[in-house]
Order: C-alpha cells, then structure tokens, then sequence
C-alpha cells in the first residue's frame, strides 16, 4: 500500500470530530502567528491519519483466527483467561498486538461466531507494550464460541495515551470475521486467548494486519 493510499481511505466515524476540531484550532492559530498554524495542520494530518479506516481482504479459510488488530506482536505466553468471562483457571495461548499511534486503530472479530459475554473493567493506563498492561489496564473483553465450536476470547486494552475504548459487541450478536467491532484511541494493546485445540501462526516481533493476517490455526 502507498502512503498516498493510507492517507485518502475512509475514516472511522469516530475520527471525524476530531479532525474537524483539530482543522479549526490550525486556522485560529494562522491567525495567532502562522507558523503555529502550520504546525496545527501538520497535527490534524495526523489525525486524519490516525483515523484511517481501509478495507481488508479477509482468509476464506475458516479453520483460521486472523489478527483483531494491527500492530506488533509484543508477547505469546501461557496466561490465565480473564475471570470476568469465567472461562476457568487453565492457562491458554495468550497473544499480545501493540498498536502504537502510527497503526491503524480500528479493531476486527478474529472469526465468526457468537459472542458469549463480554465485560468491561476499569484500571490503569499503563505502557501498553508492558506484561502487566493485560491485568491491570482498563480493557474491553469478549468471549465467543466460534462457528467451528471453539472458546476464544479477545480483549482491547487502553494503553499511556489511549483514554477510550469502543466497542460495538453485544452478548448473543453473531459474527463474521474480519468485521470491524470497535476502536481504541490512541495507542494501545489487543490480547487473544486461544482455545486449546488453536495453535498460533505468528512470532513477537511479527507486524500484523488486522482482519488479514493469520494470527492461529
């Protein structure tokens, strides 16, 4: 994709106050000395960058779970599910996705399905690259049984900067793969726990694609 692509794809509705907020502070500040004002587009550029919200081309395969977010891998390691969504006390796959606020930002189902519960928790807003961000951020979690019978769960984690997770899920709502189902902002994490039966397909340090890459089998 060309960064020219990136720039002029749609942006997600939430974005959209935003830049227009950002857009009249640049032309106040045009006024005020215009070096300031340039500096202010330079930022609602950003913000429009930020935002951006492409299509993906989504695996027909559904014996995969693909990425809910774009980002980095930062950790795969054997972590307890969430208590909020009483899925047990047995460790499973936990994969971690940094976002840094140069990814795009909205987030997508891993596969299709229902979603069986979801919950939200408050907390920290620690780096979200760090281990304990997974327990001790605020976070959104969802859990779902997928259309092949798998339990998975997957969770947004707000992050040093981010201030706001969105979520569109809802308890019994069937899913696709790869749709969009919400967005944290600006800069933050997304964990999934694997069923047993899953085995992941990617490494830290590999830089996903939400809604493309395959993250398990």
């Amino acid at each position: 994709m060309k960064a020219t692509d990136a720039v002029l794809t749609p942006i997600h509705k939430e974005g959209h106050i935003f830049v227009a907020i950002f857009f009249v502070i640049s032309m106040v500040l045009f006024f005020v000395w215009e070096p300031l004002g340039w500096v202010g587009l330079l930022l609602s550029a950003w913000c429009l960058y930020f935002f951006r919200d492409p299509e993906r081309f989504i695996p027909d395969d559904e014996a995969v779970l693909v990425s809910p977010a774009d980002g980095t891998v930062c950790a795969i390691v054997q972590a307890i599910p969430p208590a909020e969504l009483d899925m047990g006390n047995a460790p499973r796959t936990r994969i971690s996705i940094f976002l840094s606020v140069f990814n795009v930002h909205v987030n997508r189902l891993p596969a299709a399905g229902v979603i069986t519960k979801t919950a939200y928790v408050p907390g920290k807003y620690l780096n979200a690259a760090a281990t304990e961000a997974s327990e001790e951020n605020e976070r959104q979690l969802i859990r779902m049984t997928t259309v092949d019978g798998n339990d998975i769960a997957f969770a947004q984690v707000a992050g040093l900067v981010a201030r706001r997770i969105l979520c569109d899920l809802e308890t019994g709502q069937a899913v696709e793969r790869g749709a969009r189902f919400g967005l944290i902002r600006f800069g933050s994490r997304t964990d999934i726990y694997l069923d047993d039966k899953q085995v992941a397909a990617v490494k830290v340090g590999q830089t996903m694609i939400g809604g493309e890459t395959i993250i398990a089998r």
